[in-house]
């Protein structure tokens, strides 16, 4: 049995920056705080818990006072740096480029819309970490829409500008952009596609990647946003795809009759975690 690690799975730039500076400040200082999963991948938190890494909540930031906190890849609203600020928290500002500068461009987005008596639409996962982020530059003024039957949220009666969650997918944008131009008529639609390219353009590789494997075993973890699209792409490919967190997770019967296996993950998927997947397939094949 061949079993092939996707070379274009794994961390996106973001995620690689954000562990970086928590890995660099962990040397420097030895106790760091994140303000919630640094990355939604259970196994990689853990080791940067071993480093000292401490993850910690909203509710906690009153006990961190000289402290130094992490701002994810996510990013955050502008009122969490406000808090940070008036209790003396030291901050690492690990906000993914991209993600930063989406929030300037919904700030602007929402501008215009104030002067026009129109909203801000913003496809994207409610709760989500870059979600709160986003919706925060605009006092959580943002209509946020996961799917079609969610236009109902929307008032087509007056101008919308519509952008998205960095993570979300292309196709499903596009899509939304064509009925909301459609439903709203006369009205000023502006679409603004603000999905990272690093990360949408993926989901044709990926594709690629599984329909040239006889199983798929997609390594993701349960929190990722992203690791649940991407392996909808790999089902959608490949009927033989299964998600695991970890390799204790793999069902020997899934390789049934597999002459090649392919490993792939989501954006928080580290490297080291498909390759102890990869080697303990070869170890039930052995």
């Amino acid at each position: 049995m061949e079993v092939i690690i996707d070379d274009n799975s794994g961390f996106c730039f973001g995620v690689v920056r954000a562990i970086g500076e928590a890995e660099s400040a962990l040397e420097r200082i030895g106790e760091v705080y994140s303000l919630g999963d640094i990355v939604h991948n259970r196994v990689e938190v853990q080791r940067l818990e071993k480093l000292g890494l401490h993850t910690v909540s909203h509710d906690d930031m009153s006990q961190l006072s000289g402290r130094t906190l992490l701002i994810r890849a996510h990013g955050e609203p502008p009122h969490t740096y406000r808090k940070a600020e008036e209790m003396g928290i030291i901050i690492i500002d690990a906000t993914c480029p991209v993600v930063a500068r989406l929030q300037r461009r919904l700030r602007e987005a929402y501008d215009k819309m104030q002067e026009v008596g129109g909203s801000v639409v913003l496809l994207g996962k409610r709760g989500h970490a870059e979600v709160i982020g986003l919706t925060g530059q605009a006092d959580d003024d943002v209509v946020v829409i996961e799917n079609e039957n969610d236009l109902s949220l929307v008032d087509f009666n007056r101008p919308i500008y519509f952008l998205s969650q960095t993570t979300q997918s292309i196709a499903l944008f596009n899509h939304l952009a064509e009925i909301i131009k459609s439903r709203a008529g006369e009205v000023s639609v502006t679409i603004d596609d603000t999905i990272c390219r690093r990360v949408a353009g993926r989901e044709a590789l990926l594709a690629d990647f599984s329909r040239s494997v006889d199983v798929v075993i997609f390594v993701c973890g349960r929190k990722s946003s992203n690791g649940r699209v991407l392996y909808e792409v790999c089902r959608n490919a490949n009927e033989r795809s299964y998600n695991v967190e970890e390799s204790i997770e793999i069902d020997p019967k899934w390789l049934e009759g597999a002459e090649r296996v392919g490993i792939c993950g989501a954006t928080s998927t580290p490297r080291w975690l498909m390759e102890e997947v990869a080697e303990a397939i070869k170890t039930m094949n052995a």
